[in-house]
């Protein structure tokens, strides 16, 4: 996470600062991280999955291509995993209607 901050730091335009929603996995709150001057982070309520639709598109990839499963091997996760990923990003209509919130379309 720290390397990633980092990264993200470095791409934000001098003079400006970036904001980073966040879900409060341990590794998102940790008080090992150095937040970078120019970012501020934003922790989702926890228990919100509303607020976080990746946590819809993780469902989503468990319930059609990763569970119920018996992996043979890291080897085999990872491949399996991977396929999963590139299933999802052949159907950009299903990210989108997965992630589409209708409340923030009211504003």
């Amino acid at each position: 996470m720290q390397w990633h901050l980092d990264e993200i730091s470095s791409q934000v335009t001098p003079g400006a600062h970036a904001v980073l929603i966040l879900d409060q996995a341990g590794w998102h709150t940790t008080g090992k991280l150095a937040i970078p001057p120019n970012i501020t982070l934003l922790p989702l309520p926890p228990r919100s999955p509303e607020l976080n639709p990746v946590e819809n598109i993780w469902q989503f990839m468990r319930d059609n291509w990763l569970s119920n499963r018996v992996f043979k091997s890291y080897d085999d996760i990872v491949a399996l995993c991977c396929e999963a990923w590139n299933n999802l990003i052949d159907q950009p209509w299903k990210i989108m209607s997965i992630g589409q919130r209708q409340w923030a379309h009211r504003f």
